[in-house]
């Protein structure tokens, strides 16, 4: 299967929100990371962020249990909002210090009342029962009739002032989403609570709490939203990578030079040397081909890492046996993906 897009078994980033090499950054305490301090989360002097987190995870372990066994009497099609936001998702957001949520009336913007009753300061806490997907419609439920839960939100956040910053959740998946006017791809942090809890990985639990935690989206001037935390950290993202742009910029003119180098230096290679030579192919042209080869190599490589709702981007969702074995073997053997992965571990000579 196609190489995964970040490090993480239970997290998903999409849309360039708080990307992976930003939640490495979280996670490494070497980092110094603005914000990450124990302090930073509200702990008291001597408090352990560490410690913290274990706690929380050994409480919720626990509420997770509780609620899977309770969902499991769910008639099919419930929605089970009351059953879940009881069982787990108002304990999860209590150990993540959101406090209680009281419910309240929707918002209204623009003459559109918006189903979501929940907020933390400025920030929309919009639950949903683990019966209803966070992007689908469901006719007749309060909070996905009129549009999928998760486009709900966007769109509250994209027309109201003053709200940056949201949670969504299903109890089975928790997002965290920002104020994004590029409405023609989704752009969020995704948390699977099922295959984080069900499977024991509290390596991204950790994530999770330092991510989630409410001091995170507490504004830290005023009633700013854009001054907390996460808008930070996403800024701290945009330069690295415009950064990261600059870099790409120096590999293909290094690209272009070594293919260039190692095309006309090659024994097999005389026709090329003698049409370069005789003028039949110009150096403009030749340069011109190289991109062409360097580019569609970086279109294999970010076609190969992406992902789309949660699929490989280069492949068709298909879960038949030989659709899971054509994936193998084309990772195995054809993917560009394991080019990189020979070109970092073999020293070879220059031609081979």
């Amino acid at each position: 299967m196609a190489r995964r897009t970040n490090d993480f078994q239970a997290i998903r980033s999409e849309g360039g929100l708080l990307p992976p090499d930003l939640l490495r950054r979280v996670l490494d305490s070497k980092e110094k990371l603005p914000g990450t301090r124990s302090e930073d989360y509200g702990l008291p002097q001597g408090e352990r962020l560490n410690d913290m987190i274990t706690q929380s995870w050994n409480r919720l372990r626990k509420h997770w249990a509780e609620f899977r066994s309770a969902a499991e009497s769910l008639p099919e099609g419930e929605a089970g909002t009351g059953l879940t936001n009881e069982k787990w998702n108002l304990p999860l957001l209590r150990e993540l210090a959101f406090g209680l949520l009281p419910t309240s009336a929707g918002p209204e913007v623009g003459g559109r009342t918006y189903a979501i009753n929940r907020f933390y300061g400025p920030v929309p806490v919009h639950l949903i029962g683990c019966g209803l997907s966070l992007d689908r419609r469901a006719a007749g439920v309060r909070g996905a009739a009129a549009a999928n839960p998760h486009g709900l939100v966007q769109e509250f956040l994209n027309r109201s002032s003053g709200h940056v910053w949201a949670i969504l959740s299903n109890g089975l998946r928790f997002r965290i989403l920002r104020d994004n006017q590029a409405l023609s791809r989704q752009s969020f942090l995704e948390f699977d609570l099922e295959a984080m809890f069900a499977g024991e990985v509290y390596s991204d639990f950790v994530l999770l709490w330092l991510m989630a935690h409410a001091t995170r989206f507490t504004p830290r001037e005023g009633d700013r939203p854009e001054t907390c935390w996460l808008e930070q950290w996403t800024k701290l993202a945009d330069e690295q990578g415009t950064r990261a742009l600059g870099d790409l910029r120096g590999g293909v003119e290094k690209a272009l030079q070594v293919l260039g180098e190692g095309f006309t230096s090659h024994p097999k290679n005389a026709a090329l040397r003698d049409a370069l030579r005789a003028g039949e192919l110009r150096l403009p042209d030749f340069h011109a081909q190289l991109l062409r080869v360097v580019y569609r190599l970086i279109f294999l490589f970010v076609s190969e890492d992406r992902t789309l709702d949660g699929q490989p981007l280069l492949h068709a969702r298909d879960d038949s046996e030989s659709a899971v074995t054509a994936r193998e073997r084309y990772a195995a053997h054809y993917s560009t993906d394991r080019l990189r992965e020979l070109a970092s571990k073999i020293k070879g000579s220059r031609h081979g």
